[in-house]
């Protein structure tokens, strides 16, 4: 294995749970609602997974899609954040492990920038020298991974050279190859049976696993 001088971890799914779809339809459904609009949840479902903007909405009811994206960004932080306060998004067990590396650690998310400081104060997590969410704007949106600029721009906070990124989904595999690193892969259980078109450089069943690999290498 490689001599990393840094690791970067992606948040949700990796560091803690992943969001609950329900409160992030609830979120978008609010948001249009903030306008004066009523939406049925179907119809702004296909926005959670990957965050487009639901523009043949947005042009039926005459909104601006940068006022909308400010809006629906501001709900969806703060309906996470409730959520958590009630028990939702709980850091896994093995995050713990992070404490034994002895490299600098950052991390980028695609989860707004307000949400991911939201969840590590919440949650006591200072294991970070640098982090980056998307910023609540389209450009941001934008930029969000598979994109590698919020992790070039981590990487450069970092000083790092050979900086391994990991995450829980195809899309993190791919923005650490544009961004020239490797990658891994964390197997966790909402991925247990990903299929995934890309291939990683390594693949954990958990952080232990994977700290204890990065340590042996050093």
């Amino acid at each position: 294995m490689t001599e990393y001088d840094a690791v970067v971890f992606d948040n949700d799914g990796v560091i803690v749970e992943p969001s609950d779809s329900d409160v992030l339809l609830d979120a978008v459904v609010d948001a249009f609602a903030a306008f004066d609009v009523t939406v049925d949840p179907n119809e702004v479902e296909a926005s959670i997974g990957d965050d487009p903007v639901p523009r043949e909405l947005l042009q039926k009811h005459d909104l601006d899609p940068e006022a909308f994206w400010h809006q629906r960004e501001l709900t969806a932080s703060l309906f996470q954040q409730a959520h958590t306060r009630d028990g939702g998004k709980a850091v896994y067990e093995d995050v713990d492990a992070l404490a034994a590396l002895d490299v600098p650690l950052g991390l980028v998310s695609n989860n707004q920038h307000a949400t991911v400081e939201f969840l590590l104060a919440h949650h006591g997590l200072d294991y970070f020298e640098t982090v980056y969410g998307r910023q609540p704007t389209l450009a941001g949106a934008a930029r969000r991974k598979p994109e590698a600029h919020y992790l070039k721009n981590a990487l450069a906070d970092l000083g790092a050279a050979t900086a391994l990124y990991v995450g829980d989904s195809e899309t993190d595999v791919i923005a650490a190859h544009r961004a020239g690193l490797d990658s891994a892969f964390l197997r966790r259980e909402h991925v247990r049976d990903a299929a995934l078109d890309v291939e990683p450089t390594y693949e954990f069943s958990d952080l232990r696993e994977l700290v204890e690999t990065v340590t042996n290498s050093q």
